[in-house]
């Protein structure tokens, strides 16, 4: 069974979680700025709430990302440090749903390549409540093996 793993669990990202939970998907591990809110989710789904996005990505096969901007992305994202998601990108898959430049999606799917692991741009067209019901509309990019690979 596939592990998921979720960074950034505001409301929109919280919701992806919950209604993935309710379809019978383990999520191993939730992460996010705010502490509070991903203890508070992470005991509502059983899962840990982790300290840093590299420990999402230890725990999880694939790893959804639901952040704010650019700065985010590149935070959770930067080479070199050992709480970047990069630490653990071997054989993972990256979903990538926060609403971003074009320009950090494909530097994303670059450095999580050079990694070994594989990114798929999700760009979301739906609010709260259809993440919640399971009718998120998301509007995907990268590779054709990698966006297969999603599917499930």
């Amino acid at each position: 069974m596939t592990q998921l793993g979720f960074v950034g669990v505001g409301r929109m990202g919280a919701n992806m979680a919950r209604r993935l939970r309710d379809k019978g998907y383990r999520i191993t591990a939730v992460q996010d700025r705010d502490r509070h809110v991903a203890r508070e989710l992470a005991r509502e789904l059983d899962c840990e709430a982790a300290t840093t996005p590299a420990r999402v990505a230890e725990l999880s096969d694939t790893i959804v990302t639901v952040v704010s901007d650019d700065e985010a992305m590149h935070e959770i994202y930067a080479d070199g440090t050992p709480s970047s998601l990069l630490t653990f990108a071997k054989k993972r898959l990256f979903v990538n749903c926060a609403t971003i430049t074009p320009s950090v999606h494909i530097e994303v799917e670059r450095d999580v390549e050079r990694c070994g692991g594989a990114s798929l741009e999700a760009c979301m067209a739906s609010s709260i409540t259809q993440a919640r019901q399971g009718t998120l509309y998301l509007m995907c990019a990268g590779k054709r093996e990698t966006f297969e690979r999603a599917k499930p």
